[in-house]
């Protein structure tokens, strides 16, 4: 089993030549996951749900955009919980557990980043159903397929196609709306054509 420790956060998320973000580029992804939110939900978020969210970067950054939003992290890593649980509002949990946990019954935003690639498809299934139930906004979910050639930590890595993670999305009822962004049309049913696949 995989150890999210310190030093898997310091060679992947810090270190120069192996990180698979910049401080930069996680504050664009942030923005634009905040920005689709708001234009389809009509107002300033006030709830986010980080699903997998590591140390929580994101959390500093929405707090950052939105202070009023209330942010919950969902972790599994015990170095996590432990350096970073209290001050991020990090609960113990993973994709699997979620649908078990007790949350907000409706979120405007939740947050699964460089996740689905490392859950079984059981636990990606699941987890997108518990997802689905939450959401009542914009789901910011990165999913990877074996064309992407995507670089970083392949120990654990699923390889999925196009098409795996299409019947995945819609088995549990998300339709893409941007990039990995998703809605369910059931919460937000007056979308216009173009605005969701």
């Amino acid at each position: 089993m995989k150890n999210y420790d310190r030093s898997y956060f310091d060679r992947w998320y810090r270190h120069r030549d192996d990180r698979v973000a910049t401080r930069d580029s996680l504050e664009r992804k942030v923005r634009m996951a905040v920005s689709v939110a708001e234009f389809l939900i009509g107002r300033k978020i006030r709830s986010v749900l980080d699903v997998g969210c590591g140390e929580a970067p994101w959390q500093p950054i929405v707090k950052r955009l939105r202070p009023q939003a209330r942010y919950i992290g969902v972790d599994s890593s015990e170095y996590v919980l432990e350096r970073f649980g209290e001050s991020r509002n990090i609960r113990r949990g993973t994709l699997a557990t979620l649908g078990a946990m007790r949350l907000p019954k409706r979120v405007d935003l939740v947050v699964c980043a460089d996740v689905l690639q490392y859950a079984a498809d059981a636990e990606v299934i699941r987890g997108l159903r518990a997802i689905r139930q939450l959401l009542g906004g914009v789901a910011y979910i990165e999913a990877f397929i074996t064309d992407d050639n995507m670089e970083g930590d392949r120990i654990g890595w699923h390889e999925r196609t196009d098409s795996e993670y299409s019947r995945f999305f819609r088995d549990a009822g998300l339709t893409q709306c941007g990039p990995y962004t998703f809605v369910s049309l059931d919460e937000l049913d007056s979308l216009n054509r173009f605005e969701h696949a």
